[in-house]
């Protein structure tokens, strides 16, 4: 399934054709190609939660190999005030067949799959992920995909997550959040705090929400596409200055870019499975392969695009070399010489590198 993702395998039939094909590669790892039918079986039979688990074990391995992947960079661009982790909460929606994934349908004809994701905004990795159907509301996994938010933590969502329950429970739990206020939210003004000088920050209050619950309430305009839009923010937080406020929200937006970068790249559509099951294993294979991605880039210290990067791993994917040394060099001025010392290295015998 790693492979699939890779190679941008368009089904099951492409996937094992290719791997026969590389019958002698594989042979050296111990592995043999699958059939179309095995393939095809285990993606309805054997459980997702394989694939689940393996995922959070080796990003949790990998962290732990290498404390600064997942830690990240705290304090850069807009969050440099902050020395906190902040989380960033949303949903991707994966469109399916409708009329081969009845299981999957939340309108007459139209068929989807959901991801509801939570990033760490300083590492640019998962830190939790729920794939499910599209036809429930975003703020009924709210619960669910913040339950592991330690207390002194910031996590950021956008107003399909508003329950203002949920933002209570949060509250109790010492977890900061931010969050924009629905058009329709009912709120009563108990007072209003001062504005800075500038104009951006049209409103700073301290609201009673129609649940009892105190929150601050921060009108500001915010660049939205090159253009000012004037938008509403709630939070629980009293000390952060307005600016923060919009500063945090407008990092949300991170994730979207997260979303970007997995869907242009890696196979979430043309799904190789129409089971509930099949198409979790291929969200999470997804995952795991955006992580070693991410973790080779940290190890050579990739300075180019992810894109970019996928690019090279798929075109060097049955080349005899060291990928970390082709990373490093990729871009360089020596960098030509050092991949092709690699590639003379792999396939001639006793060839010996030469000093660059």
């Amino acid at each position: 399934m790693c492979f699939a993702q890779l190679s941008h395998a368009i089904g099951l039939n492409d996937v094992c054709d290719w791997l026969r094909m590389k019958q002698q590669a594989l042979a050296t790892l111990g592995a043999t190609p699958p059939s179309r039918n095995t393939l095809s079986h285990a993606n309805k039979v054997r459980p997702a939660v394989c694939v689940e688990q393996l995922f959070w074990k080796q990003l949790g391995h990998l962290q732990s190999c290498e404390p600064g992947f997942g830690r990240g960079k705290i304090g850069k661009g807009l969050l440099r005030r902050f020395r906190v982790k902040i989380h960033a909460v949303d949903s991707t929606t994966m469109e399916l067949v409708a009329h081969c994934l009845d299981w999957a349908k939340h309108r007459r004809r139209k068929a989807a799959a959901k991801m509801h994701l939570r990033l760490d905004l300083q590492s640019f990795l998962p830190s939790f992920a729920i794939v499910d159907t599209a036809k429930h509301h975003d703020n009924l996994r709210a619960r669910e995909v913040c339950a592991t938010l330690q207390s002194g933590e910031v996590v950021v969502f956008d107003k399909a997550y508003v329950d203002f329950q949920h933002l209570s429970e949060l509250d109790s739990r010492g977890v900061w959040w931010v969050t924009r206020a629905k058009d329709n939210m009912i709120c009563r003004r108990a007072r209003n705090l001062p504005l800075p000088k500038g104009g951006k920050i049209v409103k700073d209050q301290v609201v009673v929400l129609s649940g009892g619950q105190v929150a601050r309430r921060v009108k500001a305009w915010v660049k939205v596409d090159e253009k000012e839009q004037l938008l509403v923010f709630i939070t629980n937080n009293f000390d952060w200055s307005p600016q923060s406020v919009c500063d945090l929200y407008r990092c949300r937006w991170d994730i979207e870019v997260f979303f970007k970068q997995v869907k242009q790249t890696l196979r979430l559509s043309n799904f190789l499975g129409h089971s509930a099951n099949a198409v979790r294993w291929q969200v999470y294979s997804a995952l795991l392969v955006y992580v070693l991605l991410r973790f080779q880039a940290y190890l050579s210290q990739w300075g180019h695009s992810f894109t970019r990067l996928f690019a090279v791993v798929r075109s060097a994917l049955w080349e005899r070399l060291d990928l970390l040394g082709l990373l490093r060099s990729y871009g360089t001025a020596g960098g030509l010489f050092k991949i092709w010392g690699a590639l003379a290295q792999a396939w001639i015998p006793g060839l010996e590198p030469k000093a660059t």
